[in-house]
């Protein structure tokens, strides 16, 4: 395949063309090649448009990419890394990427948490192995577990579509209402409004399940005392046990390569290196984006961008062009904390103090319920913990692809505030680093002897690498109920729609929020569909007039 940065040819994923201020242009030019643009890109490519992508970096993806910059050999996830939402959602399972070179991997257990004590609350790839493992802990916990699941078996289907669904979700809200009743009713809905924190209390005695649950709801920033941490925490705990945490073989980056290959094969084009400096609005409609170098590529039909709401509503919009309505909501928009993330490459496996029974990819460090609500509330308070929750991966042990026989390509992150990491400079990320290396280093003594090579990124240094995070904002704004659904991003949209003719917000700023699930992406891409759609009897009327006026005009 074929790639083109800038003006010049080079080569892996994909192709592109370039239109001048005289040219007709494209039907859709979709801004940012994340994989939320590429999945809009796809779908409207999909319909038979022409389709244009124009992207900053140098190579697609945004936040799903992977790079072998720690240590030779070794592949790291730049920013996001197991994909339980991507194997769950069915526009990204719809695009069977799989013919397109994708291959999954699922790693030995998906998820798990350690304990100070050696002790491991893991959740296992079939759920009666989880039960027994919670059982042997809390005798009667195994058995709450596989009715959780029984519970999950009748609703996560409808409760993800009615989530993930442009809003409101008429049609998974209705199939969600119907189960409700076989699933336990007001009593379901009780739960699932639980905070995390206390969520399960009634189900299970032991610390396993509601640890796994409070861990999984720290994943989103909403606070573990507030109502839709649970069915968070539920809902990423529940993808565990169904559908894995699964990785892409070879890389983060091998899901959205997949996806811009895929695209080419339609017809659609991808132009990397170019930064978009600005949509043009003419009438109230979205006609062009304009790049930092000065060409202008037309859009038809629509312009998608799959960029956050302050780069899109602050910067690539003249605000004589917003709403005044999106202008005014944009002043209280809130993004979500900032982000630290370290990567190693080991020179072996992570020396547990006490082993798991079977390896988790994925596992969180926080020394218990308690332990782990105070850290992120202590960030949501505005301060930095002394004992920061991780969020961990362990690559080589789910894809063996990601390094060497015998050794482990690793990483973990974790939150400060937003006003904390806009002062941090190089010193007080690599401390901050420490501080997290040293959370590891507890529950696994003589860890730091096996580190080869660590890269810490910081908040600045996640914005350079991708534009969208603003300030290390990994979620495109905060997930608190005060933004989310019809509240996102402003009040009163909820939708792709911008108040701009022709022009869709298709990023994790937009409903239903962060997450590898493509749904952003293909919500503006339906909504543009829809409106041409809606519109072409308009266009069609307007045209047959207009022919009618020149016949009746003398040499017509």
């Amino acid at each position: 395949m074929r790639v083109v940065r800038g003006h010049r040819t080079a080569g892996t994923v994909g192709a592109v063309s370039t239109s001048s201020p005289g040219s007709p242009g494209h039907d859709a030019v979709v801004v940012g090649a994340g994989h939320n643009g590429l999945v809009a890109a796809n779908l409207l490519a999909d319909a038979g448009w022409s389709v244009l992508v124009v992207e900053q970096q140098d190579q697609v993806g945004g936040a799903v990419r992977s790079d072998t910059e720690v240590h030779p050999g070794f592949v790291h996830d730049t920013f996001s890394a197991f994909y339980p939402f991507a194997a769950a959602s069915p526009v990204i399972s719809g695009l069977g990427l799989e013919e397109h070179g994708l291959r999954w991997r699922h790693p030995p257990a998906p998820l798990g948490h350690p304990f100070p004590d050696g002790g491991w609350a893991l959740v296992h790839p079939d759920r009666h192995d989880t039960a027994a493992g919670l059982d042997d802990e809390h005798p009667g916990d195994g058995e709450a577990w596989l009715e959780l699941c029984r519970t999950w078996d009748r609703v996560g289907e409808p409760l993800l579509s009615a989530l993930l669904d442009p809003f409101p979700p008429v049609r998974g809200g209705a199939r969600l209402l119907s189960r409700l009743p076989g699933a336990g009713g007001l009593h379901l809905v009780r739960e699932l409004l639980t905070p995390a924190a206390s969520f399960g209390a009634p189900r299970f005695g032991g610390r396993g399940a509601r640890t796994l649950i409070a861990g999984s709801a720290g994943h989103a920033d909403i606070p573990l005392d507030s109502t839709g941490s649970g069915a968070f925490g539920l809902i990423m705990t529940m993808l565990a046990q169904s559908v894995g945490f699964p990785v892409p073989e070879g890389g983060a980056g091998r899901l959205t390569e997949a996806m811009a290959r895929r695209l080419e094969s339609r017809g659609g084009r991808v132009l990397l290196g170019t930064e978009v400096e600005s949509v043009e609005v003419r009438g109230g409609r979205a006609v062009a984006v304009r790049t930092r170098e000065g060409e202008r590529y037309a859009a038809r039909r629509a312009v998608v961008a799959d960029v956050s709401a302050p780069l899109l509503y602050g910067r690539l919009l003249d605000p004589a062009d917003l709403p005044s309505r999106v202008a005014r909501g944009m002043r209280s928009f809130e993004l979500d904390p900032a982000t630290v993330k370290v990567d190693w490459a080991l020179s072996g496996p992570i020396p547990w103090a006490g082993a798991p029974a079977v390896a988790p990819g994925s596992f969180h460090v926080g020394d218990s319920l308690s332990q782990l609500q105070g850290a992120l509330a202590e960030v949501a308070a505005g301060g930095v913990p002394e004992r920061p929750f991780l969020l961990a991966g362990q690559m080589t042990t789910s894809d063996p692809t990601r390094s060497p026989a015998g050794t482990e390509s690793l990483w973990a992150y974790t939150h400060v505030p937003q006003s904390v990491g806009a002062r941090w400079g190089r010193d007080d990320v690599e401390r901050f680093g420490d501080r997290v290396e040293a959370r590891i280093e507890e529950l696994a003594p003589g860890f730091g002897d096996r580190v080869l090579a660590r890269r810490v990124l910081g908040p600045r240094d996640l914005q350079e690498r991708n534009a969208n995070l603003v300030g290390g904002a990994v979620n495109g704004g905060t997930s608190q109920l005060h933004q989310m659904l019809v509240l996102r991003p402003v009040p009163g949209l909820g939708r792709p729609e911008t108040g701009i003719g022709g022009l869709y917000l298709g990023s994790s700023s937009a409903h239903p929020s962060g997450g590898v699930h493509g749904a952003p992406g293909a919500n503006a891409a339906r909504a543009a569909l829809l409106h041409h759609r809606l519109h072409a009897p308009v266009r069609a009327g307007a045209g047959l007039l207009a022919r009618l006026n020149r016949s009746a005009t003398p040499g017509g």
